[in-house]
């Protein structure tokens, strides 16, 4: 990690504690907020925070905050350029854009069912909380993202000039005398967040609603290939949210995982590019190296391209990958043989497939798909809902 980054990193860290200064000094999270979730019952609640409950006027206010441009540099960027909610809340591309037009070294995550997420970020095991995750896109550097460092004063005063924001902020915050603060502005963020909770695939309504019809014969097969032993897909991608990384009020203990998939061995020694090493960026241990979150595969038709820097195309392009044990790079910089790279998970062991089951095998990932999520108005851009009235 560079000297500069580091220094942004931990500026940002140090900015979240001392926006907890004066709040609460509790530490646990609660799940028995009176909030009405809207969930089945089959599906845990999420774990709230309890310094910042939740509320419908703060997710209402968070909606707007997550679509306002003004929290940019440039007054043309959100946190919705980047999470599109007709895409699972991704954005298409390769890597991320930020507002200055910078290509980050990443590719955006769904935001589905983040409220379940107990690490937050591709690979950085420290960034746990939303309210303080929000604070890396807003005021990081290294890249930039909305490119408002330095401006905290302005977006301040933004949001007491604006008609709209200085009631929604007292009704979100009611015990607050002064509830324009950037801590309140982090925690709608985060409240609206953890609202975007994807329940109602054709696979959920097969699996937790006993619609025996909901999804087609491939797409059971496909259920049984990707729970075998011979493919492991579920080691990583199991339970509720199709991840190995997840918390939610049924569980005694938080479960986090990262892993290393043969995406990449440049040297021969286990080498990933230099802006992509996974938690080796966080700890330098050898061993962390290439190590990425397993993301939720809901929605997954949705979210390409794939893998932490988008680098493959298509679902049947991931398939290819895993089935081979690690991807081969024939040529370029980053040629090398993934199979053989010393540090990958003892998952990514390579699988022979044949086309009808891999054909299953992506029936049944298309049977992940939410059409309702994507489609919600209650996640939509309420800017664009005022234009159509």
């Amino acid at each position: 990690m560079t000297l500069s980054r580091w220094f942004t990193l931990l500026t940002i860290c140090l900015f979240s504690v001392y926006l907890s200064i004066g709040l609460s000094t509790a530490i646990s999270a609660s799940s028995t907020s009176e909030y009405n979730w809207n969930i089945p019952v089959w599906m845990p609640k999420p774990i709230v925070p309890v310094d910042n409950p939740m509320n419908s006027q703060k997710v209402e206010l968070g909606r707007h905050l997550f679509y306002e441009q003004r929290l940019s540099i440039t007054g043309k960027f959100s946190c919705a350029s980047c999470h599109l909610q007709k895409l699972a809340f991704t954005d298409g591309k390769t890597v991320a854009v930020g507002a200055t037009e910078e290509k980050h070294p990443r590719n955006s995550m769904s935001l589905a069912n983040i409220a379940y997420n107990p690490v937050l970020t591709w690979a950085n095991p420290l960034m746990t909380k939303l309210e303080n995750q929000a604070l890396v896109p807003l005021f990081g550097e290294h890249p930039v993202e909305m490119g408002m460092v330095g401006r905290e004063k302005e977006i301040l005063a933004m949001l007491r000039d604006d008609s709209k924001y200085p009631q929604m902020f007292t009704d979100a915050f009611r015990n607050d005398q002064d509830p324009i603060n950037l801590s309140n502005l982090t925690k709608a963020l985060a409240a609206f967040e953890r609202t975007l909770i994807s329940v109602n695939s054709p696979y959920d309504k097969y699996r937790f609603g006993s619609d025996t019809n909901a999804i087609s014969p491939a797409a059971k097969r496909g259920e049984k290939l990707f729970n075998s032993e011979d493919l492991e897909c579920f080691h990583c991608h199991g339970g509720i949210n199709f991840t190995d990384s997840v918390m939610h009020e049924k569980l005694a203990f938080q479960e986090i995982a990262f892993h290393n998939t043969g995406l990449y061995n440049i040297d021969g020694k286990g080498s990933y590019p230099a802006d992509n090493t996974g938690v080796y960026e966080i700890t330098s241990k050898p061993t962390d190296m290439g190590r990425f979150k397993a993301p939720t595969l809901r929605n997954i038709a949705f979210t390409a391209p794939y893998m932490h820097d988008g680098s493959i195309a298509t679902l049947e392009e991931v398939i290819d990958h895993y089935q081979a044990g690690g991807r081969t790079i024939k040529t370029g910089k980053f040629a090398g043989i993934g199979s053989t790279n010393p540090f990958k998970s003892e998952f990514i062991s390579g699988f022979q497939l044949s086309e009808s089951e891999k054909q299953d095998l992506l029936a049944f990932l298309q049977s992940l798909t939410d059409e309702d999520f994507v489609e919600n108005p209650a996640f939509s851009n309420p800017y664009e809902d005022k234009l159509t009235e």
